[in-house]
């Protein structure tokens, strides 16, 4: 934390005196209580640190973002380029396999 809160004592510890409390009780609460909000509430000066880092962070994350989509992308794209080429490649194969079975079958008519 980086600044104190503002916090009234004099009117904190006029208060308890006059309900009850002696100016040494009232001092230690005073005291305590000071140190209680000191040390668990953020300031406006925290509150705008915090607001830049999680601006920061989000900027991080739009250009890691962006950069996993075009990763995809171009992986989609390889994938693509792999599958049409696959594609040719069985093609070529069964087209010259059935060629190979008409030649056989062609030849074994013949032998009868």
């Amino acid at each position: 934390m980086s600044e104190a809160i503002a916090f009234d004592t004099h009117r904190f510890v006029k208060n308890l005196t006059q309900n009850g409390f002696t100016e040494k009780q009232a001092e230690a609460l005073a005291t305590e209580q000071v140190q209680l909000l000191n040390s668990n509430l953020a300031t406006k000066t925290d509150i705008v640190a915090i607001q830049a880092r999680i601006e920061t962070v989000q900027a991080e994350l739009q250009t890691t973002q962006a950069r996993l989509q075009a990763r995809i992308e171009t992986s989609q794209a390889e994938l693509r380029s792999d599958l049409q080429t696959t594609k040719v490649d069985l093609l070529k194969w069964i087209l010259t396999a059935i060629i190979a079975q008409g030649g056989l079958v062609v030849a074994l008519i013949k032998l009868l």
